[in-house]
C-alpha cells in the first residue's frame, strides 16, 4: 500500500475534484482505493457524497466531537456506521484510548471508499501544534498525535487490503499539512498555469526542506523502537499536471506541444525548472529530470473540462459516469433531477462522446502516475 498526497500551496486549482476523479480510475483499473478528506473544507466529500448523508454522519459524531470518552460510554455502537476522519482522529486528540475497532468507511462504490472530512478538523491541528515540542523528547501521546494518521491509514489498509491511499489537503503550509506531507509516501501538485501556482511551487520546495531537517533531529532524538512509527523514507515527490488551462485557438498564436494559449504555456514551460531549483533532489530521487519536464500524462487532463465537474458533482459520480447515473436516476429518482434541473442543472446527450473522451484520459494520466508510484 502506498500512502499519496495530491497537494499544492494554491487553492482553487482543482485538487480535490482530481483526487476524486483519481480515485475513480485507480477503482476502474482495479485497484481498491480508500481516500481521506483531510482538507478542512471538505471539498473532496461534497464531490463524492450526498449533502442530506454528511449532515447525517455530523449529526450524529457532534457530542463524540465535544467529548469523545463521555459520549462513547453511553453510546459506543456508534462506530457499527462511517465516521468522519475528524471522528475517528479524536480519541487521540482527547489523549484517550482508542476504541477496539474502527468504524467502517464511506463505500462509494467497488473498490473505492472514502473517510469523510469535517469543518472541524481545526481542533485536530491545535493538537499537533500543541505537543509538536514533545516529539523531540519521545513524549508517546505526541508521537501518536503525529503519526495517528498514517497509523489510521495502514490499520484500515489492513482490514480491507487497500493498494493506494489518496489524501486530499488544503492548501495551507500550517502544522498539519506538514505532519500529512511528512508521513505520506509521495505527492504530486496539480497546478493552474499561472503565477500564484510557480509560487505556489517554491513555497512547498522551501517548507519540505525545512520539515525534512526537522523529522530528521527528531530521528536522531527518539528510540528506534518510535522511529518505527514514521515511514522510513521522507516523501517523495511524483511530479506534476497542469489542470484547466485555457486550450489553443487562436491561429496567430505559435504551436505549442499542450495546445494551450500561449498565455498559459509561458507559465506552464517554467514549472519544470521551477521544480529542479526548488524541491531538492532528496525529495525526488525516484523521477528523472525528463519526467519532471513533462507532466504527469502529458496532456492528458490538461485542458479546462468546462460545466463537467460541475455535472458529476451535482450526480456524486466521475465525469465519464454522468451520462451512466443520469440515465439510472430518470427511472430510480426522477425527483431528484427535477431539483437539479431547476437548479441550473443542465446535461446534454451530444456531450457523451467528450465524457467518455475524459474517461480515458484520465486513464492515461492514472497510468502514467502508477508508474511513477511504483518507483517509490
Amino acid at each position: 500500500m502506498k500512502i499519496i498526497s495530491v497537494f499544492n500551496n494554491k487553492g482553487g486549482v482543482g485538487k480535490s475534484t482530481l483526487t476524486y476523479h483519481l480515485g475513480n480510475a485507480l477503482a476502474e483499473l482495479g485497484h481498491k482505493v480508500l481516500m481521506v478528506d483531510l482538507d478542512p473544507q471538505c471539498n473532496l466529500t461534497i464531490c463524492a457524497m450526498m449533502e442530506e448523508t454528511l449532515h447525517q454522519i455530523w449529526a450524529d459524531e457532534d457530542d463524540y466531537i465535544d467529548d469523545f470518552e463521555s459520549a462513547f460510554n453511553n453510546n459506543p455502537n456508534i462506530i457499527d456506521s462511517p465516521r468522519s476522519i475528524h471522528f475517528i482522529l479524536k480519541p487521540t486528540e482527547d489523549g484517550i484510548s482508542e476504541p477496539t475497532d474502527l468504524p467502517p468507511p464511506f463505500k462509494l462504490s467497488n473498490n473505492i471508499e472514502l473517510l469523510p472530512g469535517r469543518l472541524s478538523l481545526h481542533k485536530y491541528e491545535n493538537k499537533i501544534a500543541e505537543r509538536w515540542s514533545g516529539v523531540y523528547q519521545g513524549d508517546n501521546l505526541s508521537i501518536r498525535t503525529i503519526t495517528n494518521i498514517r497509523n489510521i491509514c495502514q490499520r484500515y489498509t489492513e482490514l480491507n487490503n487497500y493498494d493506494y491511499v489518496l489524501i486530499d489537503t488544503s492548501p495551507s503550509l500550517g502544522i498539519l499539512n506538514k505532519v500529512i506531507m511528512s508521513t505520506v509516501d509521495g505527492f504530486f501538485i496539480p497546478a493552474q498555469p499561472d503565477m500564484f501556482s510557480l509560487y505556489g511551487i517554491r513555497n512547498i520546495g522551501n517548507a519540505l526542506q525545512l520539515w525534512q531537517r526537522e523529522f530528521i533531529s527528531i530521528y536522531t532524538l527518539i528510540s528506534e523502537e518510535k522511529r518505527s512509527k514514521f515511514p522510513s523514507n521522507f516523501v517523495q515527490f511524483l511530479g506534476y499536471t497542469i489542470y484547466n488551462a485555457k486550450r489553443y485557438t487562436r491561429d496567430n498564436e505559435p504551436f505549442n506541444e499542450y495546445n494551450l494559449a500561449q498565455a498559459h504555456y509561458q507559465y506552464v514551460s517554467q514549472i519544470p525548472e521551477t521544480i529542479t531549483d526548488y524541491i531538492q533532489e532528496s525529495n525526488r530521487t525516484n523521477v528523472s529530470n525528463d519526467l519532471i519536464a513533462k507532466p504527469i500524462g502529458g496532456s492528458s487532463i490538461i485542458h479546462s473540462h468546462n460545466t463537467f465537474p460541475a455535472m458529476a458533482q451535482a450526480l456524486k459520480c466521475p465525469m465519464w459516469k454522468v451520462p451512466e447515473v443520469y440515465a439510472s436516476l430518470q427511472n430510480s429518482n426522477p425527483e431528484y433531477l427535477e431539483f437539479l434541473n431547476q437548479n441550473g442543472f443542465e446535461y446534454n446527450r451530444g456531450n457523451n462522446g467528450r465524457l467518455r473522451e475524459i474517461g480515458n484520459n484520465y486513464i492515461d494520466f492514472t497510468n502514467d502516475l502508477l508508474n511513477r508510484i511504483n518507483s517509490l
